[in-house]
């Protein structure tokens, strides 16, 4: 092949390969190196099997751990390109890109066995009284991407492991829960009581989960139970205990609206008596002024105020009678 080539004045193939061979790479790793992040998704750059990183302290708040767990959780913060592009990454580069969008989950799926829970639809319970009992609902959670290290290279499968985080979270609360008590009474722990108390055992579990991200870099942004189920036996009792209650209510409200009815009542009499006996005592008490300041003008003012008062009953009356006394002193009327 050489002294055919050296025949036809080419000296060697081998140099036009190579450099053929130069292009060609440089091309296909300069096409291929750039890449672009969709919206709802992160990114971050490893090379050589190490993420690119900012620093090696955490990026949020562990204040929230415990003592023991700051240590094995202070995962370390990582360069994370946002969405958009085009971005460039070398041959020796590779790219890991993880959805950061809110998702929403039925809280009895679980991620590695999805017939677990009753496929997923339910997941079950026992209560502070022993009772085995139903509980279906939603939870919303989305990737941190403050802390994306524990989910790409920290747990094998962040979401599965969260939900296992979650499931037993809940479950000891269901156990160790007691309904809200007024003063010197003992808070419920019946089915019943947890019906009552949705908003208060959401609320609960929203603050006990607030660690996930901290722990696993996954924000668990809000936990929705919806149902309650005890099994079939007891439902009826529930109902029957229900219904009962029901009618208490109903008769205690009745008789506080009578009550309240008489009050209101009673109120309103004791108002116009006392009106009545006001309007009584002012003419006395207008009398009573009249007179002192008749006796400030002397001992005849009394003879002078009943003349004035006859005068104004003559003035009144249709007819008078008078006495006259004749020449015997008797008296005529």
């Amino acid at each position: 092949m050489d002294e055919l080539l050296r025949e036809l004045g080419v000296e060697s193939i081998w140099p036009g390969f190579a450099l053929g061979g130069a292009i060609f790479l440089a091309l296909r790793y300069l096409i291929t190196g750039f890449f672009t992040v969709d919206q709802g998704h992160r990114a971050v750059k490893i090379s050589f099997g190490r993420a690119h990183r900012l620093s090696s302290d955490a990026t949020v708040d562990l204040d929230m751990l415990k003592p023991d767990e700051i240590e094995r959780y202070n995962w370390p913060a990582l360069r994370v390109l946002p969405p958009g592009g085009p971005y460039f990454r070398w041959p020796w580069q590779q790219v890991r890109k993880v959805k950061v969008a809110t998702e929403t989950v039925n809280m009895a799926w679980d991620p590695e066995s999805p017939d677990a829970n009753h496929g997923g639809r339910m997941l079950e319970a026992v209560t502070k009284d022993q009772l085995n009992t139903g509980l279906t609902g939603q939870i919303r959670f989305r990737i941190s991407e403050r802390n994306l290290y524990p989910s790409l290279f920290g747990i094998k499968n962040p979401i599965a492991h969260v939900m296992g985080f979650f499931v037993s979270v809940l479950r000891q609360r269901i156990a160790s829960f007691e309904a809200p008590s007024a003063e010197g009474e003992t808070g419920g722990i019946s089915i019943n009581d947890l019906r009552k108390n949705l908003r208060v055992l959401n609320e609960s579990m929203d603050r006990e989960c607030a660690v996930a991200e901290a722990r696993y870099g996954v924000v668990m942004e809000a936990s929705l139970i919806t149902g309650i189920d005890p099994p079939a036996d007891v439902e009826s009792a529930l109902a029957a205990i229900n219904t009962a209650h029901n009618h208490v209510s109903s008769d205690i409200s009745l008789a506080q609206a009578s009550a309240d009815q008489k009050i209101v009542q009673s109120r309103r009499a004791v108002e116009i008596e006392t009106l009545k006996a006001q309007a009584e005592v002012e003419p006395l008490v207008a009398l009573a002024e009249q007179l002192s300041a008749q006796k400030r003008f002397g001992p005849n003012a009394l003879k002078l105020y009943q003349r004035s008062v006859r005068l104004g009953l003559f003035a009144r009356a249709r007819r008078a009678f008078l006495e006259v006394k004749d020449e015997g002193g008797k008296t005529h009327g």
